[in-house]
Protein backbone atom coordinates (compact mmCIF):
# COMPACT_ATOMS: atom_id res chain seq x y z
CA UNK A 1 0.00 0.00 0.00
CA UNK A 2 1.59 3.00 -0.76
CA UNK A 3 0.79 6.46 0.99
CA UNK A 4 0.82 9.94 0.66
CA UNK A 5 2.76 12.32 2.95
CA UNK A 6 2.07 15.96 3.09
CA UNK A 7 3.79 19.05 4.04
CA UNK A 8 3.13 21.04 7.10
CA UNK A 9 1.07 23.73 4.44
CA UNK A 10 -0.89 20.68 2.90
CA UNK A 11 0.81 20.21 -0.15
CA UNK A 12 1.79 16.82 -1.26
CA UNK A 13 5.50 15.92 -0.80
CA UNK A 14 5.72 12.38 -1.88
CA UNK A 15 4.56 8.90 -1.10
CA UNK A 16 5.88 6.10 1.20
CA UNK A 17 5.41 2.19 0.89
CA UNK A 18 3.52 0.77 3.93
CA UNK A 19 2.81 -2.86 4.11
CA UNK A 20 2.06 -4.33 7.00
CA UNK A 21 -1.13 -1.81 8.59
CA UNK A 22 -3.31 -3.09 5.46
CA UNK A 23 -2.58 -6.92 6.41
CA UNK A 24 -3.57 -6.57 10.11
CA UNK A 25 -7.28 -7.13 11.15
CA UNK A 26 -8.73 -5.55 13.74
CA UNK A 27 -9.27 -7.46 16.83
CA UNK A 28 -11.83 -5.59 19.05
CA UNK A 29 -11.71 -8.36 21.56
CA UNK A 30 -7.86 -8.14 22.10
CA UNK A 31 -7.84 -4.32 22.00
CA UNK A 32 -10.69 -3.97 25.00
CA UNK A 33 -8.52 -6.50 26.77
CA UNK A 34 -5.74 -4.13 26.41
CA UNK A 35 -7.30 -1.45 27.75
CA UNK A 36 -8.49 -3.06 30.90
CA UNK A 37 -5.02 -4.66 31.50
CA UNK A 38 -3.64 -0.93 31.55
CA UNK A 39 -6.21 0.73 32.91
CA UNK A 40 -5.83 -1.94 36.12
CA UNK A 41 -2.45 -1.23 36.31
CA UNK A 42 -3.12 2.61 37.07
CA UNK A 43 -5.48 1.69 39.81
CA UNK A 44 -4.41 3.05 43.13
CA UNK A 45 -4.48 0.17 45.91
CA UNK A 46 -6.25 1.33 49.09
CA UNK A 47 -7.02 0.28 52.39
CA UNK A 48 -8.84 0.37 55.63
CA UNK A 49 -6.17 1.13 58.82
CA UNK A 50 -5.65 -2.08 60.74
CA UNK A 51 -6.92 -0.45 63.95
CA UNK A 52 -9.75 1.29 63.23
CA UNK A 53 -12.65 0.25 65.29
CA UNK A 54 -10.00 -1.72 67.70
CA UNK A 55 -9.07 1.22 69.70
CA UNK A 56 -11.11 0.83 72.84
CA UNK A 57 -10.85 -0.52 76.42
CA UNK A 58 -13.48 -2.57 75.72
CA UNK A 59 -12.98 -6.29 76.38
CA UNK A 60 -14.16 -10.17 77.14
CA UNK A 61 -17.24 -10.33 80.24
CA UNK A 62 -18.19 -13.73 79.62
CA UNK A 63 -16.54 -16.08 81.37
CA UNK A 64 -18.19 -18.18 84.65
CA UNK A 65 -17.41 -17.25 87.98
CA UNK A 66 -15.43 -14.04 87.45
CA UNK A 67 -16.40 -10.85 88.87
CA UNK A 68 -19.01 -9.14 86.47
CA UNK A 69 -19.85 -11.50 84.24
CA UNK A 70 -22.30 -11.79 81.68
CA UNK A 71 -23.80 -15.49 82.41
CA UNK A 72 -27.15 -15.50 82.93
CA UNK A 73 -28.07 -11.91 82.67
CA UNK A 74 -29.66 -12.25 79.56
CA UNK A 75 -26.83 -10.07 78.11
CA UNK A 76 -25.05 -10.70 74.67
CA UNK A 77 -21.35 -11.72 74.84
CA UNK A 78 -19.41 -9.40 73.27
CA UNK A 79 -16.90 -6.96 74.18
CA UNK A 80 -18.35 -4.30 76.68
CA UNK A 81 -16.61 -0.92 78.12
CA UNK A 82 -15.85 -1.47 81.99
CA UNK A 83 -15.71 1.13 84.60
CA UNK A 84 -16.77 4.23 82.39
CA UNK A 85 -19.78 5.67 83.95
CA UNK A 86 -22.17 6.17 81.43
CA UNK A 87 -20.87 3.53 79.04
CA UNK A 88 -21.24 0.52 81.07
CA UNK A 89 -21.28 -2.69 79.36
CA UNK A 90 -21.58 -0.99 76.40
CA UNK A 91 -20.23 -2.93 73.44
CA UNK A 92 -17.29 -1.79 71.24
CA UNK A 93 -15.30 -3.62 68.99
CA UNK A 94 -17.57 -5.97 67.14
CA UNK A 95 -18.50 -5.46 63.64
CA UNK A 96 -22.80 -4.61 64.54
CA UNK A 97 -22.13 -2.55 67.25
CA UNK A 98 -21.67 0.94 67.45
CA UNK A 99 -18.12 2.77 67.09
CA UNK A 100 -17.36 -1.01 65.93
CA UNK A 101 -15.01 -2.47 63.25
CA UNK A 102 -16.04 -2.86 60.01
CA UNK A 103 -16.57 -6.69 59.05
CA UNK A 104 -14.33 -6.89 55.83
CA UNK A 105 -12.65 -3.92 54.66
CA UNK A 106 -11.32 -3.32 51.98
CA UNK A 107 -7.17 -4.35 52.07
CA UNK A 108 -4.32 -2.87 50.77
CA UNK A 109 -2.64 -6.24 49.68
CA UNK A 110 -5.63 -6.97 47.29
CA UNK A 111 -4.64 -6.61 43.47
CA UNK A 112 -6.12 -5.21 41.15
CA UNK A 113 -4.10 -5.72 37.85
CA UNK A 114 -5.44 -7.69 35.02
CA UNK A 115 -1.90 -9.31 33.37
CA UNK A 116 -2.08 -10.01 29.30
CA UNK A 117 0.45 -11.63 27.39
CA UNK A 118 2.96 -9.60 25.69
CA UNK A 119 2.09 -10.96 22.34
CA UNK A 120 -1.59 -10.41 22.38
CA UNK A 121 -0.99 -7.01 23.94
CA UNK A 122 1.23 -6.04 20.81
CA UNK A 123 -1.16 -7.83 18.34
CA UNK A 124 -3.88 -5.38 20.10
CA UNK A 125 -1.88 -2.09 19.65
CA UNK A 126 -1.35 -3.38 15.74
CA UNK A 127 -4.96 -3.63 15.63
CA UNK A 128 -6.06 -0.39 17.34
CA UNK A 129 -3.10 1.49 14.93
CA UNK A 130 -4.81 -0.45 12.34
CA UNK A 131 -8.16 0.90 13.26
CA UNK A 132 -7.10 4.48 12.61
CA UNK A 133 -5.76 4.36 9.48
CA UNK A 134 -9.23 3.04 8.23
CA UNK A 135 -11.72 5.49 7.09
CA UNK A 136 -15.14 3.74 8.09
CA UNK A 137 -13.90 3.12 11.38
CA UNK A 138 -12.90 6.12 11.92
CA UNK A 139 -16.51 7.73 10.53
CA UNK A 140 -18.11 5.47 13.09
CA UNK A 141 -16.60 6.39 15.62
CA UNK A 142 -17.73 10.33 15.31
CA UNK A 143 -14.61 11.98 13.65
CA UNK A 144 -15.03 15.04 11.67
CA UNK A 145 -12.49 14.10 8.26
CA UNK A 146 -14.60 14.70 5.22
CA UNK A 147 -13.02 13.10 1.71
CA UNK A 148 -9.85 12.69 2.99
CA UNK A 149 -7.97 9.67 2.54
CA UNK A 150 -6.49 8.11 5.79
CA UNK A 151 -3.50 7.30 6.83
CA UNK A 152 -2.52 10.68 6.83
CA UNK A 153 1.34 10.96 6.41
CA UNK A 154 2.98 14.29 7.42
CA UNK A 155 6.60 14.93 7.01
CA UNK A 156 8.77 14.96 10.09
CA UNK A 157 8.95 18.96 10.48
CA UNK A 158 6.21 18.62 12.45
CA UNK A 159 7.59 17.38 15.33
CA UNK A 160 9.86 20.37 15.75
CA UNK A 161 6.60 23.26 15.83
CA UNK A 162 6.83 25.03 19.37
CA UNK A 163 3.49 27.06 19.49
CA UNK A 164 -0.17 25.33 19.87
CA UNK A 165 -1.18 28.06 17.20
CA UNK A 166 1.21 26.62 14.33
CA UNK A 167 -0.14 23.13 15.42
CA UNK A 168 -4.03 24.76 15.31
CA UNK A 169 -3.12 26.23 11.85
CA UNK A 170 -1.55 22.81 10.66
CA UNK A 171 -5.00 20.99 11.86
CA UNK A 172 -7.25 23.56 9.77
CA UNK A 173 -4.74 23.20 6.43
CA UNK A 174 -5.24 19.28 6.52
CA UNK A 175 -9.01 19.98 6.28
CA UNK A 176 -10.03 18.79 10.05
CA UNK A 177 -11.61 22.52 11.14
CA UNK A 178 -14.59 20.28 11.89
CA UNK A 179 -13.00 18.05 13.77
CA UNK A 180 -11.37 20.68 16.06
CA UNK A 181 -14.94 22.42 16.55
CA UNK A 182 -16.35 18.96 17.56
CA UNK A 183 -13.65 18.29 20.59
CA UNK A 184 -14.08 21.92 21.77
CA UNK A 185 -17.61 20.95 22.83
CA UNK A 186 -17.97 19.28 26.74
CA UNK A 187 -20.88 18.55 28.20
CA UNK A 188 -21.72 18.47 32.31
CA UNK A 189 -20.82 14.32 33.61
CA UNK A 190 -23.81 12.47 34.60
CA UNK A 191 -23.10 10.93 38.68
CA UNK A 192 -21.67 11.69 41.47
CA UNK A 193 -17.86 12.90 39.09
CA UNK A 194 -19.43 15.90 39.11
CA UNK A 195 -18.33 16.76 42.55
CA UNK A 196 -15.16 14.97 42.61
CA UNK A 197 -13.60 16.74 40.42
CA UNK A 198 -14.05 15.70 37.02
CA UNK A 199 -17.75 17.73 36.29
CA UNK A 200 -16.82 17.72 32.46
CA UNK A 201 -16.21 15.42 29.64
CA UNK A 202 -15.03 16.39 26.30
CA UNK A 203 -15.01 14.21 22.76
CA UNK A 204 -11.24 12.53 22.13
CA UNK A 205 -9.84 14.45 18.83
CA UNK A 206 -7.15 13.15 16.68
CA UNK A 207 -3.55 11.55 18.14
CA UNK A 208 0.01 12.79 16.73
CA UNK A 209 2.34 9.78 16.61
CA UNK A 210 5.43 10.89 16.45
CA UNK A 211 9.13 9.24 16.18
CA UNK A 212 10.97 11.98 18.69
CA UNK A 213 8.97 14.76 20.18
CA UNK A 214 10.97 18.31 19.61
CA UNK A 215 8.59 20.64 20.79
CA UNK A 216 5.28 19.22 19.91
CA UNK A 217 4.41 17.84 23.03
CA UNK A 218 4.22 20.90 24.86
CA UNK A 219 3.26 23.10 22.11
CA UNK A 220 -0.41 20.56 21.53
CA UNK A 221 -1.15 19.99 25.27
CA UNK A 222 -2.94 22.94 25.17
CA UNK A 223 -5.04 22.29 22.10
CA UNK A 224 -8.66 20.15 23.30
CA UNK A 225 -8.94 17.27 22.16
CA UNK A 226 -5.37 16.66 20.86
CA UNK A 227 -2.56 14.54 22.07
CA UNK A 228 0.59 13.62 20.93
CA UNK A 229 2.77 10.84 21.72
CA UNK A 230 5.68 9.18 20.56
CA UNK A 231 6.10 5.87 19.34
CA UNK A 232 7.84 4.17 22.17
CA UNK A 233 5.15 6.28 24.97
CA UNK A 234 2.16 4.27 22.63
CA UNK A 235 -0.31 2.43 24.20
CA UNK A 236 -3.29 1.05 23.71
CA UNK A 237 -5.84 2.91 25.74
CA UNK A 238 -4.28 6.60 23.82
CA UNK A 239 -4.92 4.45 20.33
CA UNK A 240 -8.16 3.24 21.02
CA UNK A 241 -9.28 5.59 23.85
CA UNK A 242 -12.26 3.35 26.01
CA UNK A 243 -11.74 0.46 24.23
CA UNK A 244 -12.93 1.68 21.54
CA UNK A 245 -10.60 1.31 17.58
CA UNK A 246 -11.03 3.63 14.93
CA UNK A 247 -9.46 7.18 16.85
CA UNK A 248 -7.87 9.22 13.92
CA UNK A 249 -4.26 9.16 13.76
CA UNK A 250 -2.10 11.35 12.12
CA UNK A 251 1.98 10.10 11.53
CA UNK A 252 4.95 11.61 10.64
CA UNK A 253 7.20 10.03 8.18
CA UNK A 254 9.63 8.33 10.39
CA UNK A 255 6.95 7.27 12.75
CA UNK A 256 5.33 5.50 10.30
CA UNK A 257 8.33 3.50 8.66
CA UNK A 258 8.46 2.16 12.33
CA UNK A 259 5.32 1.15 12.69
CA UNK A 260 6.25 -1.29 10.35
CA UNK A 261 8.96 -3.03 12.58
CA UNK A 262 6.71 -3.66 14.97
CA UNK A 263 5.97 -6.95 16.96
Amino acid sequence: MTVAVYNLDGSKRGSIAVARLASVNVREDLIRRAVVSESSKTRQRYGADTLAGKRSSAHYHGRRSVHFSMMNREMARMQRIHNQGALEFVARFVPQAKKGRTAHPPKVEKNFSKDMNQKEHMIALLSAIAAGTRNGLVEARGHKIGKMELPLVIADELESLKKAKDVSAFLKKMGLEDELVRVRQKKVRAGKGTARGRRYVRKKGPLIIVKEDRGIIKAARNIAGVDVATLNALNVSMVAPGGRPGRLLIFTESALKDVDKYG
